[in-house]
């Protein structure tokens, strides 16, 4: 593959995210997003998204719940069973599969390897089952049990070393279970939203073993990951909005291919967006963490379409081992400019980043710019009913 196809390819591809809801989405959805980040030191792999989500309620009967997300390279769908295993108890048969979705880029203190870089491909089903505790209330309560057969394939890169030797093709048998209270819409910039969530992902592997040079890096037969989040956004009466996610993580036997990967500003590249602004999409590899980010949106126009928009984050990270560089606290910043239709069928915002502690030829600071777009093809709904405004009171009077 010559280089420019391999910029094509990356240019295509990128993630399938949001696709493991917590819960049967109710409403709905047909929704086009793109994202991108650019950086204006050093070299990064190519980092953005861009894919069509679908989701249908009522498909072929009043049951049964339709959800399609769709990238250039990449399909993941879900058909959900509403009271498939009692009457607040719903079923998720999943199936995924496509190119450069396992893909790897190994990025160490700032710098992209791309020599230890390579493409992976893969394929999956997977069986879910959500069981509502609080049926009839304001705010839903889930329990998720999910199991997830994947199997991923390697290849080289024309850039990868031919003296780097590729992890082996494996199953992964992963499981996932967790809690959530709440949940946040896949949408860009949420108006309302709440989440509390406590999770619990283990993968359990064939094909473990050592790869890369000499054999210096290893597939673990087992990754164990624990994680939490809590999430707030609310629009004020001034149409001013502040959205603040607050995510921690450890594991147990994480590798390259768990561990928690940090960086970037594109907030709906996966389900647990682990944002840096400033830094590159995935550039710092942690064992555990803890991230804090915060958005504020302030209009500018008396229609409020236009809007400056403010991003700081901040996190602690205990690197994985390999992976480690000089600081374990790390910060990045943003403002830009969104603008959004009349109706939010239309959002678009550009942006200016800078990694504050990103390393960068040897110092410190690091200069992106990036750019998100949201066309909503539907009608906008809610995961959950808006609450009361006394419910808000507290917060209206210290950001208003």
């Amino acid at each position: 593959m010559k280089q420019a196809g391999r910029v094509f390819l990356w240019g295509t591809l990128l993630f399938v995210p949001v696709l493991a809801l917590a819960q049967i989405d109710p409403e709905k959805r047909d929704l086009l997003q793109l994202g991108y980040n650019g950086v204006f030191e050093g070299k990064q792999p190519f980092s953005g998204y861009a894919y069509y989500y679908h989701n249908q309620p009522d498909f072929l009967r009043t049951n049964l719940t339709l959800r399609v997300a769709l990238s250039p390279t990449y399909l993941d769908s879900e058909l959900g069973i509403i009271s498939a295993l009692g009457p607040n108890t719903d079923l998720g048969i999943g199936m995924a599969g496509g190119g450069f979705y396992d893909s790897y880029n190994e990025i160490r203190g700032g710098t992209f390897f791309e020599s230890e870089s390579f493409n992976g491909y893969g394929a999956e089903t997977s069986l879910s089952i959500y069981h509502l505790f609080d049926p009839g209330r304001e705010i839903p309560l889930y329990l998720v049990l999910r199991a997830t057969p994947h199997y991923s394939t390697y290849q080289r890169e024309d850039t990868t070393a031919s003296t780097f030797s590729l992890p082996n093709d494996h199953l992964d048998g992963a499981v996932r279970t967790g809690l959530r209270f709440g949940g946040v819409e896949p949408t860009l910039f949420p108006a309302l939203a709440m989440e509390l969530s406590v999770w619990y992902e283990g993968h359990f592997r064939t094909g473990s073993g050592f790869y890369g040079y000499d054999n210096d890096r290893e597939l673990n037969l087992q990754s164990h990951l624990f994680w939490s989040e809590a999430a707030l956004s609310y629009t004020f009466t001034n149409q001013q909005n502040i959205y603040v996610r607050l995510t921690a993580g450890t594991s147990v036997d994480a590798d390259r291919f768990s561990a928690y990967r940090l960086g970037g500003f594109l907030p709906l590249i996966a389900e647990f967006p682990l944002s840096l602004p400033g830094y590159f999409y995935q550039e710092i590899s942690a064992r555990q963490f803890v991230l804090l980010n915060a958005n504020y949106l302030v209009p500018i126009d008396k229609r409020h379409q236009w809007n400056l928009a403010f991003n700081a984050s901040t996190a602690v990270v205990d690197y994985l081992p390999g992976e480690g560089q000089p600081g374990n606290w790390l910060n990045g910043v943003s403002g830009g400019i969104l603008w959004h239709s009349p109706t939010d069928r239309w959002k678009v915002m550009t942006d200016y980043a800078y990694g504050i502690n990103a390393i960068r030829d040897g110092h410190r600071g690091a200069n992106s710019v990036g750019f998100l777009l949201q066309i909503d093809l539907g009608k906008p709904g809610h995961l959950f009913a808006t609450p009361p405004p006394s419910m808000w009171q507290g917060l209206e009077r210290v950001f208003q």
